[in-house]
């Protein structure tokens, strides 16, 4: 009897390499000219939010594309920031949270299970929890499953990593 094969689509994130990438935010803005004196701050709060403060939008535009290089080079997924509105903050400055996605949320999960289903490839996939255990006869199958979600991932606006390919 032939054994199932198996991976799980997840959506995750390394905790330490966004705690180096914004520390490295950090130090890039105490050396920047424009800026050294803005009265800048980037706060990472656990691994639910990041915080930027600073005086003004060009400078919150500048520090965010500090982060976005940052976290490419960390290699994270950009895709893991959900931007808030902008606001203002004391001293008339600007703050914007940007919320971290971490775990499949149950209406995406259903949807890359619809598009799984939708696809007629012979491979079963479940939602159990924050993730998607796709299982099949055929490791070609889940290869090609693999191939199909990651063409979606712009639809899905969401980082996804694959795990546990058994």
């Amino acid at each position: 009897m032939a054994k199932d094969s198996s991976f799980d689509i997840v959506s995750e994130f390394d905790k330490q390499e966004l705690v180096n990438a914004v520390d490295q935010v950090k130090r890039d803005i105490s050396s920047r000219f424009d800026l050294k004196d803005s009265n800048s701050d980037v706060v990472l709060e656990g691994d639910k939010t990041i915080t930027i403060t600073t005086s003004d939008d060009m400078k919150l535009r500048n520090i965010f594309d500090i982060l976005q290089s940052k976290l490419v080079k960390r290699g994270l997924s950009i895709k893991l920031l959900d931007p808030q509105p902008v606001e203002n903050a004391l001293g008339g400055n600007v703050r914007q949270v940007y919320n971290l996605k971490k775990g499949l949320t149950q209406e995406l999960a259903k949807k890359i299970v619809a598009d799984i289903k939708d696809s007629k490839i012979k491979v079963q996939a479940s939602i159990q929890g924050e993730q998607v255990r796709v299982s099949g006869k055929s490791k070609d199958d889940l290869q090609e499953v693999i191939r199909l979600v990651r063409g979606n991932e712009d639809k899905y606006n969401y980082p996804l990593q694959f795990t546990n390919y058994r």
